[in-house]
């Protein structure tokens, strides 16, 4: 599943526009890493995007 637990961020899509302003389908998928944080005292294994991965290093 290409969603991060954290924030939300999922596959947004929109459209691929060539010169001739032609367009097709296309989709941006979130960099998404399967981690293991301790939350509680339990360690689980969430799915993170990396972008929340980084903030929560800096904590």
């Amino acid at each position: 599943m290409a969603k991060c637990s954290i924030c939300g961020k999922g596959v947004v899509y929109g459209a691929n526009v060539s010169h001739s302003n032609r367009k097709t389908n296309r989709t941006w998928k979130p960099n998404i890493r399967k981690v293991r944080v301790t939350i509680n005292g339990n360690t689980q294994t969430v799915s993170m995007c990396s972008r929340c991965l980084r903030t929560m290093k800096k904590a």
